[in-house]
């Protein structure tokens, strides 16, 4: 399938919930409830500096980044043979494979803490899954 015909035949409206579903792990992820305070201690973050950024610039920005990651994992994901356990098992190689060893070779070089790393690689690892999930079973 060539790559203007892979574009077109995108289920829009699931790579929007696609991307919609790493928004809302995210803010269940960082959260208190998660790893949100060890986060932010590995991150030098404190509640006072979390509240000074710019919500919009924040929010905005990681939902276009989102669903740009999504677009991309779809076009992955546009074979018609494509199924659910195939969605999550390409989400999960992507995860795995690509971002979360991408995060690592940055945190070494800047020499972030491991666990910094562990909280941000397996966060997309998860948002990965869940949008290959997501992709995959919604034909």
């Amino acid at each position: 399938m060539d790559m203007g015909t892979a574009f077109n035949s995108l289920n829009w409206f699931a790579v929007f919930c696609a991307a919609l579903s790493s928004f809302m792990l995210g803010g269940v992820w960082y959260s208190p409830l998660m790893f949100g305070n060890a986060w932010m201690k590995v991150a030098g973050m404190t509640e006072e500096s979390v509240k000074q950024g710019n919500p919009a610039k924040i929010y905005g920005g990681a939902f276009v980044l989102a669903l740009i990651a999504s677009i991309n994992l779809a076009l992955f994901l546009a074979d018609p043979k494509t199924d659910l356990a195939f969605g999550i098992a390409a989400g999960a190689a992507t995860g795995i494979g690509w971002v979360a060893p991408a995060f690592g070779v940055v945190y070494l070089f800047e020499q972030r803490p491991t666990l910094q790393w562990f909280i941000n690689g397996a966060y997309w690892v998860v948002a990965f899954i869940i949008m290959g999930a997501i992709l995959g079973g919604w034909r």
